[in-house]
């Protein structure tokens, strides 16, 4: 899962959202530093409302995670598109068209949530610009066991830039994917991409209940804490 199909049910606690993007806004500042839900579990009980509710949502991205990977659309996806990818790629038999069948699925599935009602994006990130930046970086430390020092201008910079919106146009979000190639150090994308986008939106939104089926109660929970 994205961003946005992590958290989008989460905007009334601003740092349990928080915690639900916590490990992936990790990837992008410090892959060296990785969470898990063991390490965050003890935390949920703080007595810190902000510290256990982040903890929460860390714990929750993993357990969504998990389902979300095993549901049968998403394998079902995953190939159609890594095979289409392959086509506007010829002979590029390594890991980028898997890899690009495998992270467009999850970002086309925040575009579908995002068009269903364009101000839940915007209610997001509101509520992330509500969070102590400073903060989530000083908790985030403390259930990992080491500083986390550069999540905090991260989290700032996330804000600022509000990417999840780029989704919507098939040329904003070649542009993203191509930004991702150079940080993972693979070979930018051709124009031709963009065709294949347009075909990867349709066949991942009408599938987009199947993908979110391992969302349960326990999500409305989380959603009104």
């Amino acid at each position: 899962m994205n961003y946005f199909a992590h958290g989008h049910l989460y905007t009334a606690d601003a740092y349990f959202l928080s915690g639900t993007a916590v490990p992936d806004w990790l990837s992008l500042v410090d892959r060296k530093l990785r969470l898990r839900s063991r390490s965050a579990g003890p935390w949920v009980h703080d007595p810190d409302r902000r510290m256990a509710s982040l903890a929460a949502g860390v714990v929750r991205h993993f357990h969504d995670d998990r389902w979300f990977h095993q549901t049968r659309a998403f394998a079902e996806l995953s190939l159609q598109l890594t095979v289409a990818i392959r086509r506007v790629l010829p002979g590029d038999d390594g890991f980028r068209p898997s890899f690009l069948g495998h992270i467009l699925v999850e970002i086309l599935l925040d575009a579908a949530l995002i068009a269903e009602d364009p101000t839940r994006l915007d209610a997001y990130y509101a509520a992330l610009a509500a969070v102590d930046p400073q903060f989530v970086g000083a908790a985030v430390g403390r259930i990992a066991g080491r500083t986390a020092e550069s999540l905090a201008p991260l989290i700032r910079g996330f804000c600022a830039e509000r990417f999840l919106y780029d989704y919507a146009e098939d040329g904003k979000l070649l542009a993203r994917l191509n930004r991702i190639m150079h940080r993972v150090q693979l070979p930018p994308l051709p124009d031709g991409m963009a065709a294949v986008l347009a075909t990867a939106r349709a066949l991942v939104r009408p599938r987009r209940a199947e993908l979110l089926a391992g969302l349960s109660s326990a999500n409305q929970q989380g959603a009104t804490r």
